[in-house]
Order: structure tokens, then C-alpha cells, then sequence
């Protein structure tokens, strides 16, 4: 009876232990205070105004639309005839690189929250683009038709507009109003198109009060484009037939950072023309120059590369030497000139932070072309400037004309 009476305890035990731990925990406690949740859904967070959509999202058949990414569609490199139907919640559209000639409205008859669309590299002609078929996308930002057939700037856009790229086109035209309410526009690219004079005597980039950016590069100008808007920063007027600046020129422009007019047929410079106060970066490479001019003071890159000077003037860049405001310039370019012999010394007085200085191979006679005793300039740096050069990157221990190619390559007419 002692062993049986032992066991009837154990069991006895053994079944409150169980019912107890089945009272105490109540499973229903876990899910009392959690919200109500919609695991089939995927809202994002930072766009509360792009409405819920299911998971996975709609895709068009032709493209592919990433679950990292899923307002963005990508239709690139497809050999697409035609613009898909595009899905209501999509944001980013990429259409580069196909075949597609047209832009009907159809395929956005439904689309809302679109921002950008790419359709670079394709064959779209401006008649071929149906009217409006943009400017009725409210929240678009940007916008790529560069490398198409468009013979005219495409219009009417919508407000919202921010950054247009137009180049590698055949636009000879901007309409009137082409550029009319766009008052948001900070980018816009018409690089390689066949602009010129005429096409400009409108005054169409005058009430683009938030341009900052105006590429204009590789077009028939021969004149500087007229009433520029003050709010403008970088200025891309490369492989032009640009002959003269007027000496008044940039005085309604005081906040460029960055002027590229190379390939031009520059002759004579004014001497105080680009007096101004913001100015990092100025290529007057591949023109013909014959002397040099004023360098304001924030000036840190100059080009005059391949020009017909034959003496570098210092005091005609640098008047005077203020000790408390330097110059703060660095780098300069002079080879393919006709240079007989290196910048005077006073030029390190007057620009105390240049690091280089590249002479290259000079033009002085009209079949050949030589070497000054010196090809490039290096000054040594401090140990702090040293340190400072080493974290850009700037230091190398020889430098050959490819290097200084590949510089100028690195200032791409696209400012960055």
C-alpha cells in the first residue's frame, strides 16, 4: 500500500501543475493591445499620400517591378515599340533604350504620383508627343528625353517640373511660351541640339526665376544668350562660335560657381568681365586668346589651355595683394599656348594656394610644338595642406598630359 499511496501523490502532482500553468496563462493576453494589422499590404512610411496597394505589386507584363522598389518600374533595354500601361501607383518610369517612337496619353490616363519619367535613347519626334500628355501629371519632377529626334522643345509641362533633360536632340524651335509656367525648373539641359541666335532673341530662359542650371553646349550660338535669371549658378556654353563677351555680361549673374565657354572663338576678354564673387571654375581651353584677364578672388580652377597667349600677364590677374582676402586659386592650365617661358614667381605672392601649375607642350612654332624647361608646376605643400591633398586625393608623383585630359574629362559638361 506504501508504494501504491506514493504514486496516487505523484499523480496527484503531476495533474495540478498542469491545470495550473493552463489557468495562469491566458493566450489571448498576447493579441489584447496589439492594432489591427494588414500583413498583405505594403504601406510606405515616408509617402502617406500614395495610397495602400497589394504586395506584390501591379507590373505592367513587359517590365519588371523590384519588391525593394516597388513604385518604380523598369522598362529599359526591352526593344519597346510602344509605352506600356502604366500602373497607378507608380512614381520612377524607366523607358530608356528602346525603339519607342510615340508619346500617347493612354498608357497614363490613370497614372497620379508620377515624379520621373526616363525615355532617354529612344526615337520620339515632337509630333509624335500628344499634346498635354505631361502637364497633366501634377507631381512630376523630372523629366529625360535626351538622345530622341525631338526637332522641337516639348510643351506645355507641368508647374511641377524641376529638372529637364533636352540633349542630343535636333531642336531648332522653342516656341513662345515654351518655357511659360515653369517657375520650379532648377535644371535644364539642351546640350547637342541646333539651337541658335535667332531661336534666343526671345528672352525665353529670363522668367526661370529658379534656374540654377542652364547647359547649352554643342548648339549654333554666336552670341551669349540674352537675360539669363540671376538665380543661375553653372553656365555650359561649350563647342559654340561664341566670339565676344560683353564686359557687363555677368554682372546680373553674381552667383556662378562654374562658367565652361571652351570651343569657342573667343579673342579678347575684357579685363574685369568675370568679376565674380562665387566663380570656383572657369575653361576658356581651345579659343584664341591672346592674353589673360582679371581672376577674382574665389577662383580655384582656370583653363586657357590651347589659346595664342605668349606671356601671362600676373598683374593683369592680380592687381593687388590683399594679405586678409587671398586668392584662392589652385590649379591652372596652360599648355598648347605659345608660352617661351614659365609664369613669373610674382604669381605665388599674388596666389599663395596654387598647387599646380601645367605647361605642357607649348605652340610656338607653326609645324611644331615644344617643351618649356618645365611641364608641370608642383609647389610642396605644407604638411597640413599635404594631409589635406592626400584625403581628396591629390597627390600623385607624376603627371603626364593624359593626366590633365582626363581632369578636364572629369569637369563633364553634365555639371554634376
Amino acid at each position: 500500500m506504501g508504494i501504491l499511496s506514493q504514486l496516487s501523490i505523484i499523480h496527484v502532482l503531476w495533474a495540478a501543475t498542469v491545470f495550473c500553468q493552463y489557468v495562469d496563462y491566458d493566450f489571448e493576453d498576447e493579441y489584447d493591445d496589439v492594432p489591427d494589422q494588414h500583413p498583405f499590404y505594403f504601406n510606405p512610411s515616408t509617402q502617406d499620400e500614395v495610397p495602400r496597394f497589394p504586395f506584390p505589386v501591379e507590373c505592367a507584363r513587359e517590365c519588371f517591378c523590384p519588391p525593394a522598389f516597388p513604385l518604380s518600374m523598369y522598362c529599359d533595354h526591352r526593344k519597346l515599340k510602344m509605352i506600356p500601361n502604366i500602373p497607378s501607383h507608380v512614381q520612377q518610369l524607366y523607358l530608356q533604350s528602346n525603339d519607342i517612337e510615340a508619346v500617347p496619353a493612354g498608357p497614363f490616363s490613370n497614372v497620379t504620383f508620377l515624379r520621373e519619367i526616363n525615355l532617354s535613347h529612344n526615337k520620339i519626334k515632337f509630333h509624335m508627343i500628344d499634346h498635354g500628355v505631361f502637364a497633366k501629371l501634377p507631381n512630376l519632377l523630372q523629366i529625360h528625353l535626351q538622345h530622341n529626334e525631338l526637332e522641337e522643345f516639348p510643351f506645355p509641362l507641368p508647374s511641377s517640373l524641376e529638372r529637364l533633360f533636352l540633349g542630343f536632340n535636333k531642336i531648332s524651335q522653342l516656341s513662345g511660351n515654351a518655357l511659360e509656367g515653369l517657375p520650379n525648373i532648377t535644371m535644364l539641359d539642351l546640350c547637342n541640339n541646333f539651337l541658335d541666335d535667332s531661336v534666343l532673341k526671345g528672352k525665353p530662359f529670363s522668367n526661370m526665376k529658379n534656374l540654377m542650371q542652364l547647359n547649352l553646349c554643342n548648339n549654333k550660338l554666336q552670341t551669349m544668350p540674352p537675360d539669363l535669371p540671376s538665380s543661375l549658378m553653372y553656365l555650359s556654353l561649350e563647342n559654340n562660335s561664341i566670339s565676344y563677351v560683353p564686359e557687363n555680361y555677368f554682372n546680373r549673374l553674381p552667383k556662378i560657381i562654374a562658367l565652361r565657354m571652351s570651343r569657342n572663338n573667343l579673342q579678347n576678354i575684357p579685363r574685369n568681365t568675370f568679376n565674380l564673387p562665387n566663380l570656383l571654375e572657369l575653361n576658356l581651353g581651345h579659343n584664341k586668346l591672346k592674353q589673360v584677364f582679371y581672376i577674382p578672388r574665389s577662383l580655384q580652377h582656370l583653363y586657357i589651355e590651347d589659346n595664342d597667349i605668349e606671356f601671362i600677364n600676373v598683374t593683369l590677374m592680380c592687381p593687388s595683394i590683399d594679405p586678409l582676402n587671398t586668392n584662392q586659386l589652385t590649379y591652372i592650365r596652360v599648355d598648347q599656348n605659345k608660352l617661351t617661358v614659365p609664369i613669373s614667381t610674382y604669381a605665388f605672392f599674388c596666389f599663395p594656394h596654387i598647387r599646380t601649375i601645367y605647361y605642357g607642350e607649348q605652340n610656338i612654332n607653326a609645324n611644331k610644338s615644344t617643351q618649356l624647361r618645365m611641364t608641370v608646376f608642383r609647389r610642396f605643400l605644407t604638411p597640413e595642406e599635404y594631409h589635406e591633398a592626400d584625403d581628396d586625393n591629390e597627390i600623385q608623383d607624376h603627371e603626364t598630359e593624359e593626366d590633365h585630359e582626363a581632369e578636364d574629362n572629369y569637369f563633364h559638361p553634365y555639371f554634376q
